[in-house]
């Protein structure tokens, strides 16, 4: 193995399907959406030149601007939850579960491998309020509270909070297995080291396991930040991004645009912007992880 990985084209051959694939599959598309932000219209049709106007459209376009407000809520509410609760539920799993561990945890990741369409038709028929009240709207309407009985997905006020409910269910499975799988892999010595010194076990999860579970939280962030600016199928499947623009996101807009009205050039704009936004939080992620000796 060493006189394989010694050697320089055995190396090349190995990494070249991968660089091959993200050529062609992420650096090319991503080279020509950048080309395009310079054109407007539909290429092959009346695909024109057209400068700057389509980055200057920006700042008067107030839709944008409203589905980025609704972006960020939602990654720093849906990010912010998925990351603690999967953190929070997997040190309850390592610490508070004897028993059936794999069971427990194959239970909790089953909403993530569901379909997003059909978790969506579920929730819908949860928050229903017509022909029928569904679950929630049953559950107030048992317990006197009919204040509360209200179609969620259909009012402005409460939509972008039945989708936030949703998407945290859904994806929180993936993160309580990442930071598990990461709580298991911490060295024994140290926490046993603690527990003869008389550590309680929220000194050993705060003192000694949080710090070392940094690069675990950097990637479990890296990871929820990158799904959540790129959300598109759970709000067009539970609310098509509505009421009016209460849940829309900007990849839902930038589909629209580019493919509905066929402005590909003010589409592939807004596809970039996404990219920025990524990018930014990436960086910032990155920075706050960074530790003294670089890691």
């Amino acid at each position: 193995m060493n006189k394989v990985l010694g050697n320089k084209k055995a190396i090349a051959l190995f990494i070249l399907p991968a660089v091959i694939l993200f050529t062609c599959l992420v650096f090319i598309p991503l080279i020509w959406s950048f080309v395009y932000t310079f054109f407007s219209g539909q290429p092959g049709l009346d695909f024109k030149f057209a400068g700057m106007k389509n980055y200057a459209r920006i700042f008067a376009d107030k839709t944008l601007w409203v589905t980025v407000k609704n972006n960020l809520l939602y990654v720093v509410v849906v990010g912010g939850a998925q990351i603690i609760l999967g953190f929070l539920i997997a040190m309850l799993i390592n610490f508070g579960v004897k028993k059936h561990q794999n069971l427990v945890r194959t239970l909790l990741f089953v909403p993530v491998v569901l379909p997003g369409v059909a978790v969506a038709q579920m929730f819908i028929k949860i928050y229903a309020i017509t022909p029928q009240y569904g679950l929630l709207n049953s559950f107030f309407s048992a317990v006197g509270l009919d204040s509360l009985v209200k179609g969620w997905i259909g009012d402005p006020k409460t939509a972008m909070l039945a989708l936030i409910i949703m998407d945290i269910w859904k994806a929180v499975g993936m993160y309580i297995l990442v930071f598990y799988s990461g709580i298991i892999e911490l060295p024994e010595d140290s926490v046993e080291a603690a527990r003869i010194d008389g550590a309680t076990t929220w000194q050993i999860i705060t003192k000694i396991q949080i710090p070392q579970l940094k690069p675990v939280f950097r990637m479990a962030i890296v990871i929820c930040i990158t799904a959540c600016f790129k959300v598109y199928d759970s709000p067009v499947a539970l609310t098509g991004g509505g009421p009016g623009t209460t849940t829309m996101m900007p990849s839902m807009y930038m589909y629209n645009t580019a493919f509905n009205y066929a402005q590909f050039g003010y589409g592939s704009v807004l596809a970039v912007i996404i990219l920025i936004e990524c990018a930014i939080f990436i960086f910032v992620v990155g920075r706050i992880f960074k530790t003294k000796d670089g890691e």
